[in-house]
């Protein structure tokens, strides 16, 4: 762990191993309850000293933090690929939206103003006014392991730039990336109480993080079942929840094919399909169904897995057994329900093979719930109202993709999906990194980017003025 500029190590340890071939990449110290209220105690002295910081050198830390990761690029990127198992080319591209995000952070800190209030509307002539932001206090940061930096500084970032202190706990698979974030924040010029880093297992530690007092805000990316475990027990507190889905794809016969096939193979393959937007639906015009499926899997059979360090590995391996397991699951269920698996539908050492599945039932969990794994199921519907029921027919709305040449099909299917973010002749799994991020339903409360991500990081304070008689 991470405590006032320096890393901490405990009795009790944790190992960090490599997805790909199990070895131990470090050994490290394992955060304990006790250390909750440590960091919590140290993050009091730091907000108190961002609050009072100009904005101006809030955002030169950020823009050094950047700076920092830019000039050890290579070296974030290896640890990423080591602790997650994602190819160092998806590594590298990580590390760049990384030092984009904290860089909007900076302008972010920039730009968080007020605006005066207009107390004549009310009948009271005499008074004027306006509302400043003013930073929360301690923000809770709790990352995933899918994106274990440039999620962390979604969240690290616009905390900072508003003025409030960090508490991260990353996930226990991929902590060393969000140390080394820390550790960068720090040689910019961060005060040593404006970030810590708790290391251990969300049940614990994570769960005392939730519910102490002294944490003004929790910023959550994770699973819907965690998220609703979270909102239970976190009290009087903002929170952000960045959670699941299942996104989905609506292909109408004017599409190019094998352009929207190029487009699923990296949508829902990229990152072993372990992307919280990931495609994992998609529903075809059921007369062009046979053509898509064979551009599809043209597309797919091309995938070259392998080792995550090799430049030419294209899809690295599953994050654990467990998901591994999950994966097999999700394929066994899907044949139950009338589904042909064309492609793939079995792990391979720590790989999960990239599959493709067609005409299931819509009561499938492939269909309902969240795979997290490079699994694609292909459903035909014949009218745009199909379409659009079967898009909303889940408990999630994050993203969702339309690809069509006709601008009357693409409004009306905009309009009706309810999801957070809709893009039309793009997948799902586009973002960049200052759109306002998140989703309806199941798949979270409130936006990320930075400039959303302040608005819920801090809040309005009025200040009035009168006249005195005289």
């Amino acid at each position: 762990m991470y405590l006032l500029g320096k890393r901490i190590t405990n009795l009790r340890t944790m190992t960090v191993t490599n997805p790909y071939n199990k070895q131990v990449i470090d050994t490290i110290g394992q955060s304990e309850e006790k250390d909750v209220q440590r960091a919590i105690d140290i993050a009091h002295k730091g907000s108190r000293v961002l609050k009072r910081m100009p904005a101006g050198d809030r955002a030169s830390i950020l823009e050094g933090a950047a700076r920092i990761i830019k000039e050890k690029e290579d070296d974030f990127a290896r640890t990423i690929c080591l602790e997650s198992g994602k190819t160092i080319c998806e590594a590298r591209g990580e590390v760049r939206r990384a030092i984009q995000t904290m860089k909007l952070s900076a302008v972010a800190a920039l730009e968080m103003t007020g605006e005066t209030v207009r107390f004549d509307l009310g009948g009271s002539s005499t008074k004027m006014g306006f509302y400043e932001r003013v930073p929360l206090g301690i923000v809770c940061a709790i990352t995933p392991f899918n994106f274990p930096l440039n999620l962390s500084c979604h969240k690290i970032g616009p905390a900072i730039a508003a003025g409030n202190a960090v508490i991260h706990k990353p996930a226990s698979v991929t902590p060393l990336s969000a140390i080394k974030l820390a550790e960068a924040l720090i040689d910019a010029g961060l005060p040593l109480e404006g970030i810590s880093v708790l290391v251990g297992p969300g049940s614990t530690i994570g769960m005392a993080m939730v519910k102490h007092e002294a944490i003004r805000k929790i910023s959550f990316t994770g699973s819907l079942d965690v998220g609703r475990l979270i909102t239970k027990n976190a009290g009087m507190k903002r929170i952000t929840m960045e959670l699941g889905s299942n996104s989905a794809i609506i292909v109408f016969k004017d599409a190019p094919l094998p352009y929207v096939a190029k487009k699923v193979k990296i949508g829902g393959y990229a990152l072993a399909g372990q992307v919280c937007i990931s495609v994992q639906r998609v529903y075809v015009e059921q007369e062009i169904a046979d053509k898509f499926l064979g551009e599809l899997s043209l597309e797919v059979r091309g995938i070259k897995l392998g080792d995550p360090l090799k430049d030419d590995t294209e899809m690295g391996p599953m994050i654990d057994e467990g998901a591994l397991n999950k994966a097999s699951v999700f394929c066994d269920d899907a044949k139950k329900h009338k589904g042909i698996l064309l492609l793939g539908g079995r792990p391979e050492g720590n790989f999960f093979l990239p599959t493709i599945i067609h005409n299931t039932t819509e009561d499938a969990l492939v269909v309902k719930e969240e795979a997290f794994a490079p699994i694609v199921v292909v459903n035909t519907f014949t009218s745009i109202e199909e379409a659009i029921d079967k898009v909303n027919n889940t408990k999630y709305g994050l993203q969702a993709g339309i690809f069509t040449s006709d601008i009357s099909k693409a409004l009306q299917s905009a309009q009706a999906i309810d999801a957070g973010g809709i893009l039309i002749n793009e997948y799902p799994t586009f973002r960049v990194d200052n759109m306002p991020y998140g989703g309806t339903k199941g798949s979270g409360l409130g936006r990320e980017g930075p400039k959303f991500a302040i608005r819920e990081m801090t809040e309005e304070k009025l200040i009035v003025f009168d006249r005195l008689p005289t």
